[in-house]
């Protein structure tokens, strides 16, 4: 990682830097199935509801103006059975002008053994393709890929599909998990 990098865990205050970093993925993309943009209100709940019991980090550099988020990763519950407890969600979002330099894979390397430490075994991605560049870093750490739903999201007029893939974060403990 750049020495001008920071990895930090995100608080409310990050709201409106993650909402400007996510509006233009919902608005011009479907590698967002929402379809308004979440207000910096909305974010910051968002955040604050990951924290509690998954985990919501930011990546940032000195700018001019003091500390600038240039992306975040972070961690949601993945169903809500019990039984789904040790699964999450995860998902990386990037200042646009700021992919291809290794951001996205020093979040995620920041976010997994902390998700690990916090009893996850299973890590979960839904990459609505084609989105090779999502594919690759997900591949690039180690997922799996184990299914596609087809025609599962409608946006843009059109429908469109998502691959799901997984990692196995603890991979070497087999026990059962703890209570």
């Amino acid at each position: 990682m750049p020495p001008a990098w920071t990895i930090r865990h995100a608080t409310p205050a990050d709201g409106a830097a993650c909402a400007a970093i996510y509006e233009p993925y919902v608005r011009d993309t479907v590698i967002s199935f929402e379809t308004e943009p979440p207000t910096a209100e909305e974010m910051a709940r968002r955040i604050e509801s990951s924290l509690a019991e998954h985990a919501w980090l930011v990546l940032e550099t000195e700018g001019e103006a003091g500390p600038e988020v240039l992306g975040y990763a972070y961690a949601t519950q993945h169903r809500t059975r019990a039984a789904y407890r040790w699964a999450c969600d995860v998902s990386i979002y990037l200042d646009r002008d700021r992919r291809g330099n290794g951001a996205g894979r020093a979040l995620y390397a920041a976010l997994f053994p902390y998700l690990k430490e916090r009893g996850f075994h299973r890590a979960l991605a839904g990459i609505a393709i084609p989105n090779e560049a999502s594919l690759g870093i997900h591949r690039s750490f180690g997922f799996t890929e184990v299914g596609t739903y087809r025609r599962i999201g409608w946006k843009f007029d059109a429908w469109h599909d998502v691959t799901w893939m997984q990692l196995d974060l603890n991979p070497e403990n087999q026990e059962a998990p703890s209570q």
